[in-house]
């Protein structure tokens, strides 16, 4: 059977076993022994094995429960009340006033998480009811936060950024220091949208009640004290060089619960709590990584990255237009998949390819996490817009639309980053 053939009966394959409703994770698997049994002399049951214990037992990957355990804990903590009490004072005088909240906010708890659907949850369960109450319009306050929610996969920690090093081997350090400028600047795009709309509409953002002097607006910073310790904990040992990004995710834990005794958050309930959802959400991951690590090997004895590797440059595509084409395809596939299964899926065909081209894997890799943000956004998959509608019970259709204009702002971040590839690289240069 031809390449083209193959990869027909691959893709049809993924497509009946999902929407038969079995799990992302083991569709992959049986796809790959499909792919063995068919086209491949290996056993598949030895590749498997063997594929799937050295995923599962992989050191960098200890990370990954320990960044979902660390925002578990701290999304049952009261940083989201004190971050808006420290916060406010300080938005209160731009244009949008309080909408601001919800971007820095979640810039800020970006930095704790690692998760977007977290951070959006976090921020959201303030914000929403707080600027609802002070009559802020709806499609503002769910679309800034739909879109800022994003944050939490670009901001380091980042759980997709872990996924993506183990699956195209980059170091993990490199990618979390790569994130800072990206994320910061992103942050400042979605601040600039609310500023420019809130000019535009001004009968529609409520007066400001109340005044604070530039002695109260630091007194009342103290709330922000806690978290920027412990960024400073998680992202500082990093930085520094004291830790790698396994060791600072364990400070990161340790920090949260220190943070969360302090608040009279941390009780047995909570614990438990905390810890079934990182175990129920990280083995969903894991299951997933595993299924994709046994695709990508049954790929590559089949030969279909290298075939394709080679299609692709036959083509003459220039690298500005292979970026534009990934973008479309992962928009697209970001409305079926989610982020984690969209980036270990795919990373296997698509790397040689993007190697073949001369592109920077660690620029890469902030490029792949901008596109997977997208598809936080993106009906009918989209995961923020899942988290939003449990929260304001809008339809999903209703939310994605007023998110519409952050989605584009990211594709005008996609724009920036190819052009200014210094955004992403500078930072890990000078490590």
């Amino acid at each position: 059977m031809s390449d083209i053939g193959i990869t027909v009966l691959l893709i049809v394959s993924l497509f009946l076993i999902l929407g038969s409703g079995v799990w992302i994770g083991l569709t992959l698997t049986g796809v790959a022994w499909i792919a063995m049994e068919l086209f491949s002399s290996r056993p598949a049951g030895d590749a498997m094995a063997v594929t799937i214990w050295g995923t599962s037992s992989s050191w960098t990957l200890t990370a990954l429960p320990l960044f979902i355990w660390m925002g578990e804990i701290l999304f049952r903590t009261k940083l989201s009340e004190s971050m808006f009490k420290g916060l406010a004072p300080w938005v209160n005088w731009l244009p949008g006033r309080l909408l601001h909240t919800n971007v820095i906010g979640c810039t800020i708890f970006a930095a704790v998480s690692g998760s977007s659907a977290a951070t959006c949850a976090t921020i959201g369960k303030m914000t929403l009811p707080e600027l609802t109450r002070r009559g802020y319009p709806q499609d503002q306050i769910i679309g800034s936060l739909a879109g800022a929610g994003t944050l939490g996969l670009l901001i380091p920690p980042s759980i997709i950024m872990i996924v993506y090093g183990v699956s195209a081997e980059v170091s993990i350090s490199q990618l979390f220091v790569a994130g800072v400028l990206p994320g910061l600047l992103l942050a400042s795009m979605f601040s600039g949208y609310i500023i420019v709309w809130s000019l535009l509409n001004p009968g529609k953002i409520p007066p400001s009640t109340e005044q604070f002097t530039f002695t109260q607006r630091l007194y009342e910073s103290r709330h922000l004290i806690p978290v920027i310790g412990l960024i400073g904990a998680v992202l500082g040992s990093i930085y520094a060089g004291v830790a790698t990004a396994t060791e600072a995710a364990a400070v990161g834990v340790l920090g949260s619960f220190v943070l969360s005794g302090l608040q009279g958050s941390l009780s047995r309930s909570n614990f438990k709590e905390a810890l079934m959802g990182a175990t129920r959400l990280y083995c969903m991951i894991a299951l997933i990584l595993a299924g994709a690590s046994f695709l990508t090997l049954s790929m590559g004895y089949i030969g279909l990255p290298r075939h394709l590797a080679e299609f692709v440059t036959s083509m003459g595509l220039s690298p500005f237009m292979l970026i534009l084409v990934l973008t479309v395809f992962y928009a697209i596939l970001g409305c079926f998949l989610d982020g984690i299964s969209m980036v270990v899926l795919t990373m296997g065909v698509i790397l040689p390819t993007v190697q073949a081209a001369g592109l920077d894997l660690v620029w890469f890799g902030i490029f792949i996490v901008i596109v997977v943000e997208m598809a936080q956004i993106t009906p009918p998959v989209g995961f923020n817009l899942f988290v939003l509608q449990g929260m304001t019970g809008k339809e999903i259709t209703y939310i994605a639309r007023v998110t519409l204009p952050f989605f584009f702002l990211m594709c005008a971040m996609v724009l920036l980053l190819w052009f200014f590839p210094q955004i992403a690289t500078w930072l890990p240069g000078k490590m």
